[in-house]
């Protein structure tokens, strides 16, 4: 990944993208400090990053279990010829849905849903089934849920550490 000069991404610049991928809210004085820069530096450089379309968002994570919303799950849909939910539906119809890609393969859309209950993912299945077929996973535990980017991590091997591990309780 380059800045729009087509300078790489130096030691520093990785720097700040770990620290503000951990706390975005930090001030540019607490984030020049954490890297070794000035505040009016580390402006710049954030504005930098931005501008080039590296830093692309700020906002806060809200934790669905905690305003009611317990049972998350992945649904996966292969849309029928002209119900394209892309393109034939709306974010208005679905606040279920978190997160919507669309994908190469036998489905043409994952979406993340977060419901109150069976009874609401049962509901939400039925409106989305009119746009094809689906098949509903849902999630039992979050094992990884933001993972930090990091390219200047060490490269891993074809066979990767086996002290590793995911932690799954």
């Amino acid at each position: 990944m380059t800045l729009r000069s087509e300078k790489p991404l130096d030691s520093t610049d990785w720097k700040i993208l770990r620290e503000l991928q951990r706390d975005a809210r930090l001030s540019f004085n607490e984030l020049g400090r954490r890297v070794g820069l000035s505040s009016p530096s580390t402006a710049e450089r954030v504005r930098r990053l931005e501008e080039a379309g590296i830093l692309t968002d700020y906002g806060a994570r809200v934790e669905p279990t905690r305003v009611g919303l317990p049972v998350q799950a992945f649904i996966q849909l292969r849309c029928a010829p002209g119900m394209c939910l892309f393109k034939t539906g709306s974010a208005e119809q679905f606040p279920e849905v978190l997160e919507m890609y669309k994908l190469s393969g036998n489905h043409c859309a994952l979406l993340k849903v977060a419901v109150s209950s069976l009874p609401h993912l049962e509901a939400l299945n039925e409106r989305l089934g009119r746009y094809g077929e689906q098949i509903t996973n849902i999630i039992t535990s979050n094992v990884l849920t933001h993972r930090i980017i990091d390219q200047e991590q060490p490269e891993m091997d074809a066979h990767p550490p086996t002290n590793q591990s995911w932690n799954v309780q």
